[in-house]
């Protein structure tokens, strides 16, 4: 791995054998975009047409991903790989929790967060070779009132980013500079923090601060020079809360960030959890999660999975 992105609970096993059946699980609205279709081609090219099977998830359909991990792992899988985004990786590895099976993805989305922290290639065809040479190994995840996330879950003003980021993705297109504009757009929107009551561990506290962010991702903290990959190798969250509560505040975070110069104390405060239960002062609060985001009521209650992921670690990188 490039990062502590996940801990990992015991050694990686020597001379783990390449996956037999391969089930790629894709959302089948991203299955109609022409870029997404020939990615996910050339990876199956690279799996094997012989040991490599494609299913289509639906969504919109409201159809669930587990009935499509179930029906894949019936039909004998002992690899199961998300071909998506993060959120997509995120619903997929929610359904293969606990399951004998392996989990790795085919990174098609914007950020890709998860795929690059465990070191495998942007290109779908480069990661579905990664995929084949790497080996299983059991990790556990978060989870924000029992929903799984890979990456981050937050409330604040990054979901408020996620909302905007959708209307403008729907008018302008999937481009990351699209994701810095809604950004923007959001932050000239900014009314008031939030008033957070927080049990983290059994210590108790208030804040007001326009977010929280609690992490499971080490690559994506050091990708903008945050604190948290040590908590995060220790099994734990790295939870951030935001300092900012004015607009200027959050454009000069912003601006720190995309400089990797935010300072903690200064910028935001830093805790690392095991466990984390968050009282918000509103009845119902936008929830966001490894890109999916929606109102929820408040507890949010963070735990860590007892169940584990197997995940399919490359041998590449450093761990």
């Amino acid at each position: 791995m490039t990062d502590q992105t996940l801990a990992l609970e015991e050694p990686i096993p020597a001379g783990a054998a390449e996956p037999q059946r391969i089930a790629v699980v894709m959302n089948r609205k991203s299955g109609t975009n022409v870029r997404d279709r020939e990615a996910v081609t050339r990876a199956m090219e690279v799996f094997g047409r012989d040991r490599a099977q494609l299913y289509h998830w639906a969504p919109k359909k409201n159809q669930p991903v587990s009935d499509v991990v179930e029906q894949a792992l019936s039909d004998g899988a002992d690899t199961v790989v998300a071909a998506g985004g993060d959120g997509t990786a995120m619903a997929v590895a929610g359904a293969m929790l606990g399951k004998p099976a392996a989990f790795s993805v085919l990174p098609l989305g914007t950020f890709n967060y998860f795929a690059r922290g465990l070191g495998l290639d942007e290109d779908p065809a480069g990661a579905a070779q990664g995929i084949l040479d790497a080996r299983p190994h059991p990790i556990r995840v978060g989870q924000v009132n029992g929903t799984v996330f890979l990456n981050n879950a937050s409330l604040g003003i990054y979901p408020a980013v996620l909302k905007q980021r959708e209307s403008v993705y729907a008018r302008y297109g999937r481009r990351r500079i699209m994701a810095h504009w809604s950004l923007a757009r959001t932050f000239l929107k900014f009314q008031r923090p939030m008033h957070l009551q927080i049990d983290a561990d059994g210590t108790q506290f208030e804040a007001r601060t326009p977010l929280l962010f609690v992490s499971r991702s080490a690559y994506q903290l050091e990708t903008f020079g945050l604190e948290g990959a040590e908590a995060i190798s220790r099994d734990a969250f790295a939870v951030l809360i935001g300092r900012g509560r004015t607009r200027a505040d959050l454009f000069r975070t912003a601006f720190r960030l995309c400089t990797q110069t935010a300072v903690e104390g200064r910028d935001y405060d830093f805790i690392a959890a095991e466990s984390l239960t968050v009282n918000a002062a509103k009845k119902k609060t936008l929830l966001a999660y490894d890109g999916e985001k929606g109102l929820a009521p408040s507890p949010f209650e963070f735990r860590m999975s007892e169940a584990p992921l197997t995940i399919r670690l490359p041998q590449t990188g450093d761990a």
